[in-house]
């Protein structure tokens, strides 16, 4: 059995930093799409990055987890040791992008030990507060005719303390960055919602954009609390009786609900379909060229963080959105999450409409 260990996957020479909370970041130099990078620090809160200078991203993800993938392709199986969850694939994604990405977390127990030594090989920084409990894990047999996962667990809950010292922290590297991101606990019971609510109310007051790819209570927490762009796949939006099926006319009426409870922007991802998005109120459709499958897992994270990537080198909202649908359609035809390459999604971006609704006349279309 030959084993594999590392963040990007088998192979991969990135270098990542980690360090203990209350330590300052240390400005990582991942590429930057098109050009070299030059070392800078992150630009100030509301204001597009000048040049010279890295534009930075804050995840705020509470419980990421490792990855254990059991890999059966040839006549000897493979094991492949990652950290994944939702904030790591985006962290991931935007590093690769060019983006000095900075996850805020937490790490407990064994797992956790595990996960901060593989984010060490990572292109993204990682501020980790220490759990009480066990960080969240899972083992998954992929062979040709699929994925099974063997064993799992999402991890415990965050107690009061270890709440707050993370909300501070996330607070602290969200105002650094001016753009920060939001993804969702592996399961709805390890934060409270109102942790969201209070974060993005702070961050916004105070000038950051916040991209939230949140579902549930979690979303309705976040809104309250006010962020600048919404990310929701259009299944989500149905499990919570926001959308009555996935066509156009319900899901742009659920965009339009989510923009009243306090997004700026709404995009709704539709799996293979175009995305639908409301954009600074106008509705349009976000056409992507179609690519062959590999893997079908992670294109919303990667559309997430590519559109995060982009707000915080100072782009317009419409080619933010470009190329985060770009990130996620490259993102599914490869094996390891949020390794998207960032030459491909930059040029498949130069690819991908907006075509808006009103002027399609398409709001009665079924689809």
């Amino acid at each position: 059995m030959t084993a594999t260990a590392g963040g990007a996957g088998e192979g991969s020479t990135e270098s990542g930093r980690v360090s203990e909370v209350g330590q300052a970041p240390v400005v990582s130099q991942p590429p930057v799409v098109g050009q070299a990078p030059e070392v800078g620090q992150a630009p100030e809160v509301g204001q597009a990055p000048v040049v010279g200078q890295v534009p930075a991203v804050m995840v705020y993800s509470p419980s990421p987890v490792l990855t254990v993938t059991i890999e059966r392709q040839g006549a000897v199986p493979e094991l492949h040791l990652h950290a994944g969850g939702q904030g790591v694939w985006q962290a991931r994604m935007l590093a690769g992008l060019g983006i000095r990405a900075v996850l805020c977390t937490t790490l407990g127990g064994e797992v956790g030990r595990v996960v901060s030594a593989l984010v060490a090989a990572e292109a993204f920084e990682m501020r980790a507060v220490t759990s009480g409990g066990s960080s969240g894990w899972y083992v998954h047999d992929r062979g040709e005719d699929g994925r099974r996962e063997v064993a799992g667990h999402a991890g415990g809950p965050l107690h009061r303390h270890e709440i707050d010292e993370l909300g501070s922290l996330a607070l602290t590297e969200g105002l650094r960055a001016g753009v920060a991101v939001f993804a969702g606990p592996t399961e709805p019971g390890l934060v409270p919602p109102s942790t969201y609510r209070r974060l993005a109310a702070d961050l916004r007051s105070n000038g950051v954009r916040v991209v939230a790819d949140l579902s549930g209570i979690h979303l309705a927490a976040a809104l309250a609390g006010g962020v600048y762009l919404i990310k929701v796949s259009h299944d989500e939006l149905v499990a919570a009786g926001r959308a009555r099926d996935g066509s156009l006319p319900e899901l742009v009426a659920a965009a339009r609900a989510l923009r009243a409870e306090g997004a700026g922007s709404v995009v709704v991802s539709r799996a293979d379909k175009p995305a639908v998005a409301l954009l600074d109120g106008e509705e349009v459709l976000v056409e992507a060229p179609r690519l062959e499958l590999a893997d079908p897992r992670g294109a919303g994270d990667s559309m997430t963080a590519a559109v995060a990537a982009m707000l915080a080198r100072g782009a317009d909202l419409a080619d933010a959105v470009r190329m985060g649908a770009a990130a996620g359609a490259v993102t599914v035809t490869r094996h390891g999450l949020g390794t998207a390459p960032a030459a491909a999604v930059a040029e498949l971006a130069k690819r991908v409409k907006l075509v808006s609704l009103a002027e399609q006349g398409l709001l009665g279309y079924q689809s």
